[in-house]
């Protein structure tokens, strides 16, 4: 299971039907190193017969990830955070639900330790307190 954009593992994920309007496929990955999602299956990636509410461990990626559907949400985001201005309402929407799901967003963007993440995480992290 490598990222198909750069050759990194992923985490495989099942997005929960309230997140699947924002995510690339029902069984999504995200990168560990450039922190893009895709459809799991472009990585050869499964979710093991992970069901709907499976708490995926995003660990693999960044210990500050949540667990839940906050961590989901921010998964998501962060695959839609290469282009901010084509995926903002999509952002939106996920900073939301994962704050809803009892995740602080904006301390996790802080946290966030992603130096070869497909965009610039200090400039997204800016934009992204102006944004919501």
């Amino acid at each position: 299971m490598s990222c198909p954009h750069c050759d990194a593992a992923v985490v495989a994920f099942v997005v929960p039907p309230a997140f699947r309007e924002h995510a690339p496929d029902s069984l999504t990955a995200i990168c560990t190193r450039c922190l893009r999602t895709f459809p799991a299956g472009e990585a050869d990636a499964s979710t093991d017969g992970q069901s709907d509410d499976a708490d995926p461990d995003f660990s693999a990626v960044d210990p500050a990830f949540p667990a839940g559907e906050a961590g989901v949400a921010l998964a998501l985001a962060c695959g839609r955070l290469e282009s901010l201005a084509l995926n903002r309402a999509s952002i939106a929407a996920l900073v939301e639900q994962a704050e809803r799901s009892g995740a602080d967003a904006f301390a996790f963007f802080e946290r966030l330790d992603a130096p070869d993440a497909a965009f610039d995480l200090e400039r997204r992290r800016s934009a992204l307190l102006d944004m919501v």
